[in-house]
């Protein structure tokens, strides 16, 4: 005897509506805006990351009626869209908050105490992974590489680097930024919300006065191999591990002094 479907409980389901279209003022304004970002490119279909990064910027994250807008302005299909949408971690497929807080958990920054960081921010805010607060201001994410293992353990909102974190200070942080403080990051421009960082990933000018002069570059610690190599520092000492144990180089045996022992 055979059994539906139904009986096992599984679900067939409907196909899903096409995505609802944007109000027809929030159309024209996008529309500008992505002709804008589309003429950049010999290829129209080159424009599709930062088109993502212009939808985003509208509502926070890419919703379906994004990728079809983005779809009728590249010629592309649906399906093409979501493809890249769902590859990316950077655009967001579900509403988000404010301030993406991502506490990198990889290797360095995990011993360095990036594990206890992002375990002690679920309590304190008392969210999951990708998940955002009730108040709609952040959403924490765990994040495999912040790119900055020099300044372990690192902390990024909306892209902006806080460097040299522990629970403590992590904790302060989103305090600050659900209670509407003014936070400034280690390296880089001051905050702005997320759907403003997408819309300048899309492409467009911070306009925000001296924010851009405010970036920055390289930390001092990023610098230094590059330092070295154009001898603006003292190279490094290699200290033999057995002079280190007699308290000093000078009582260490040489390499030669150690050979001619063994040879006896």
């Amino acid at each position: 005897m055979t059994t539906s479907s139904s009986e096992q409980g599984v679900s067939l389901g409907m196909p899903e509506l096409p995505a609802p279209g944007y109000p027809d003022d929030v159309r024209a304004r996008l529309e500008t805006d992505a002709r804008e970002i589309i003429a950049r490119y010999p290829d129209s279909r080159s424009a599709l990351l930062p088109l993502l990064h212009l939808v985003q910027s509208e509502e926070g994250h890419v919703t379906r009626t994004g990728m079809r807008f983005c779809a009728d302005m590249l010629d592309l299909t649906t399906a093409e869209v979501t493809a890249v949408a769902t590859f990316y971690t950077m655009y967001r497929r579900k509403p988000s908050g404010d301030y993406q807080v991502g506490v990198c958990t990889n290797t360095l920054c995990a011993v360095m105490g990036g594990d206890a960081i992002f375990e002690q921010l679920q309590e304190h805010l008392g969210v999951g992974n990708g998940e955002t607060t009730d108040d709609g201001k952040v959403t924490l994410e765990h994040i495999e590489c912040n790119a900055a293992c020099d300044y372990a353990p690192v902390v990024m909102v909306n892209w902006e680097f806080f460097d040299n974190q522990n629970p403590a200070s992590a904790k302060r942080l989103v305090d600050d930024l659900r209670a509407g403080r003014p936070v400034e990051p280690t390296r880089g421009a001051r905050l702005c919300t997320f759907k403003e960082t997408s819309r300048i990933l899309a492409g467009f000018p911070d306009e925000r006065p001296g924010a851009v002069e405010e970036s920055g570059s390289a930390g001092p610690a990023s610098l230094v191999g590059l330092r070295l190599a154009r001898g603006e520092t003292a190279p490094a000492r290699v200290v033999h591990p057995r002079a280190q144990e007699s308290q000093g180089s000078q009582d260490a045996p040489s390499a030669g002094q150690v050979a001619e022992e063994e040879g006896e």
